[in-house]
């Protein structure tokens, strides 16, 4: 059976790193990489005195997820890397379980594992492109009441039940079991995806490079979602739509491009609208500085949505 390495980005989340690295050290890994985007909250010191063994690659400055991990596995001397984001928790038997699927499937660049929630609920990881319906349906209500339409519901990647191996069109960045062959030969990361669309490009470029991409059920783990994103918000919020935009414009024509437009402007405009009358009402100081803060990029997408991600890269 290959060996498998670990590969995971970081950055400001020390308590959920340490939590990563401590479940991977019990599945043996070939060899453990933590590519480190300029942490100050004692992440790097906290690997270094916890777990001398794992290798660090210290950037310092963030210039994003793809760029981080290409870092990562250009240190990776094992055939498969499981890419991680640090917030994760490896399920026991994780590691032998990708590997056995890889070393099944030849033709497969990535594979994605089932993903939970902290509460060990089902968090979606399978999805289709990009396009203006699906986008319309995450932007909005409708998206939600799929799930209660039983054709639909397995149907829709989204709401699918993740039971069973399949090829998809992409799978969730969180955790990626990689050939290192497929990735080399696709070119990586793309890095001009700071955040977000980063992995959905890159399934793009494999597909179309003939690779497949697959889910499957029998490797499994907890992600505990957007505890670095999260510190900022507003700004991560709009690095999703530019990199959304950029997804189109890299592979999409620009009619599907101008459809993009004219539903995530319609968006945004019923958003601006709902929360300025939120603001009228809102007394916290937080509050009113979150709500303004939505505000002002409700307005950005309006006018122009490739232009909403921040000049200020966190770093």
């Amino acid at each position: 059976m290959t060996a498998m390495a670990v590969a995971i980005v970081n950055f400001n989340t020390r308590d959920c790193l340490r939590a990563c690295l401590a479940s991977i050290h019990a599945q043996a890994a070939a060899e453990t990489i933590v590519a480190d985007n300029g942490s100050t909250d004692g992440s790097i010191e906290m690997v270094r005195s916890d777990f001398p063994s794992v290798e660090l690659d210290v950037e310092a400055t963030n210039r994003g997820y793809g760029a981080a991990a290409n870092r990562a596995l250009a240190r990776c001397r094992s055939e498969y890397v499981l890419l991680l984001n640090s917030d994760t928790e490896l399920d026991p038997g994780t590691l032998e379980a990708l590997t056995a699927y890889l070393d099944a499937h030849p033709r497969v660049a990535i594979v994605g594992p089932r993903i939970l929630n902290s509460d060990r609920t089902l968090q979606p990881s399978c999805f289709p492109f990009p396009t203006p319906l699906t986008a319309f349906l995450s932007e909005t209500d409708l998206g939600y009441f799929v799930r209660f339409v039983p054709i639909l519901r397995l149907r829709y990647l989204r709401t699918w039940p993740h039971d069973s191996a399949r090829v998809v069109p992409w799978v969730r960045g969180a955790a990626l079991a990689i050939r290192r062959s497929a990735f080399d030969a696709i070119g990586g990361f793309d890095e001009r995806f700071y955040m977000y669309f980063e992995e959905a490009d890159l399934c793009y470029r494999a597909a179309a490079a003939r690779w497949e991409v697959h889910f499957t059920p029998a490797a499994s783990l907890v992600h505990h979602g957007g505890v670095s994103t999260r510190q900022y918000r507003a700004a991560m919020l709009a690095h999703y739509y530019a990199s959304l935009f950029l997804f189109y414009r890299r592979h999409y024509p620009a009619s599907r491009l101008r459809q993009l437009r004219s539903v995530i402007g319609s968006v945004a405009l019923a958003r601006l609208v709902r929360d300025r009358a939120r603001l009228a009402l809102a007394r916290a100081e937080g509050t009113r500085d979150r709500l303004a803060a939505d505000i002002a990029l409700w307005r950005v997408l309006r006018r122009d949505p490739y232009a909403a991600a921040p000049a200020d890269r966190h770093g």
